[in-house]
């Protein structure tokens, strides 16, 4: 079992940057994969980013390469999200997720525990 808090969510204007953070309490934070997912109103849920257990590979949605960077610091057991060049369109409830075992899926059912979810605005 683990317990994922979200902080550092936000109002930032279009072209700015923000960084969200997820600490997991509980044992062996360096056996689930993590991933950040985000929900806008009345959409699905939908994956951001994912960084496999020992942070040697990351994956990223399209809309978000180049922009946003995921890492993880397992001594800390934490993940972030660096999210530069927001725009209006990633305003969203940002969620992080964990996933016992390999790989970085992308489907969100395919996570075991998630967070409550940070609120990202950006303004225009």
């Amino acid at each position: 079992q683990v317990q994922l808090v979200e902080s550092g969510g936000g109002l930032v204007q279009a072209g700015g940057s923000l960084s969200v953070s997820c600490v997991a309490s509980g044992r062996a934070f360096n056996s689930y994969a993590m991933g950040w997912f985000c929900q806008a109103p009345g959409k699905e849920r939908a994956f951001v980013a994912g960084i496999t257990l020992n942070g040697a590979s990351t994956y990223y949605a399209d809309s978000v390469k180049g922009r946003f960077t995921i890492s993880r610091d397992n001594a800390k057991n934490t993940v972030y999200l660096q999210m530069n060049n927001l725009k209006p369109e990633d305003t969203a409830v940002y969620y992080c997720a964990a996933r016992i075992g390999a790989g970085i899926p992308t489907m969100s059912r395919s996570y075991d525990y998630w967070g409550q979810g940070t609120q990202v605005t950006v303004s225009s």
